[in-house]
């Protein structure tokens, strides 16, 4: 990904990568219901019998393990031609994992891109050595005990009691933030709006025009200056999450198996780890602050065809606002970029038309 391009920088904030405006442009519209890669895209060869809108997180998924931006495949501003060797390369290796996972582990996912090339163009073949000594698993001993670790809904009710409680969640109807979002080195303005219980957009104020990416109650769409474009059904349940101003008080209702586990210190606070199973979706990683009870960090993944596309949210600098207590700050990184947003005013319940949540109309094709 080219970390200080336009398209990457709005499209990051849904998760998406420049591939999705290179291959939208070249898709006959966006991504409908029912179609398949090969009905909806040019050239098509390997993955044309998945949905259509999963060839973009699929792209995504061997962006990240190789650590390579579109334009290491593909010819730039024409993704369906085959004028590079490294796309044939590329269909063949896809090929080859889907046939060991069919063979080996039952067609189950075990084996994906990133299995070899651990994040470079590559396959990794030597074992890396490490700077620090690691304890063989086979030598680390008994399975730890947790019989002392605190139950997940104890700790959800303490998050949701450090933030203010349900009562104080409820009497807030609407927020608007207004702050800087930082990224490649540099800082541009944004606003962020949220209406309860279920809207959000957010605008990033670019010297070539504003982009923005929004969730209407029912859908998600994102704009960089003359483009829309729709979000897939996954990134658009990740943006309602984030539009969810309730969100600590729904925690328990979202998930059908939970587990606690001893977290990863984050900024020096020592966590608790919650993982939340939803059926036919992948986990929801919850990291709770021992002390204060807040929530340090949430990591998320969206499914495509190849693996796990990841996406990790820093919560940080909680204050009081409207009573309740909210980050004002936080980053949101993803294998390929990583921006920081940081809040400098939130107002609540002022009023917000839903007409502002709508997505705009598609630009005429040239």
């Amino acid at each position: 990904m080219r970390r200080n391009s336009p398209a990457v920088i709005s499209c990051c904030l849904v998760g998406t990568a420049l591939c999705s405006v290179l291959l939208g442009a070249h898709a006959q519209n966006p991504p409908a219901a029912g179609k398949t890669a090969a009905q909806q895209f040019k050239n098509i060869r390997v993955l044309k019998d998945i949905p259509a809108e999963d060839l973009i997180p699929a792209m995504q998924f061997m962006s990240a393990s190789l650590g390579v931006d579109c334009e290491y495949c593909h010819v730039e501003h024409a993704p369906d031609k085959d004028d590079k060797k490294e796309k044939g390369y590329a269909r063949h290796m896809i090929e080859m994992m889907m046939n060991i996972n069919k063979d080996n582990f039952e067609g189950k996912r075990w084996v994906t891109c990133y299995s070899c090339h651990r994040g470079a163009a590559k396959p990794i073949s030597v074992p890396v050595i490490s700077a620090t000594e690691k304890m063989p698993e086979m030598m680390a001993g008994e399975s730890v005990d947790k019989s002392s670790y605190p139950k997940p809904e104890s700790l959800f009710d303490k998050y949701l009691a450090a933030v203010g409680g349900t009562d104080a969640l409820k009497k807030i109807t609407s927020r608007v933030q207004k702050g800087t979002i930082a990224f490649g080195g540099q800082k541009v303005p944004m606003e962020i709006y949220a209406k309860s219980p279920d809207k959000r957009l957010s605008a990033v104020h670019r010297k070539d025009g504003d982009s923005t990416t929004a969730y209407d109650g029912k859908m998600g769409w994102m704009t960089v200056p003359g483009r829309v474009r729709i979000m897939t059904s996954q990134e658009a349940e990740g943006f309602a999450m984030d539009a969810d101003l309730n969100l600590p008080a729904h925690l328990q209702a979202m998930f059908t198996k939970l587990d606690t586990d001893d977290g990863e210190k984050i900024d020096g606070h020592d966590t608790w780890l919650v993982v939340g199973e939803r059926e036919g979706k992948p986990p929801l990683r919850l990291f709770f602050d021992k002390q204060s009870g807040l929530l340090l960090r949430l990591l998320r993944y969206s499914d495509s065809p190849l693996g796990l596309n990841p996406l990790q949210i820093d919560f940080a600098d909680y204050r009081e606002s409207g009573g309740a207590k909210i980050p004002y700050r936080w980053t949101q990184s993803r294998p390929s970029n990583r921006f920081t947003i940081q809040v400098e005013s939130s107002e609540q319940n002022v009023p917000l038309d839903d007409a502002k949540f709508a997505p705009p109309p598609q630009p005429s094709a040239h």
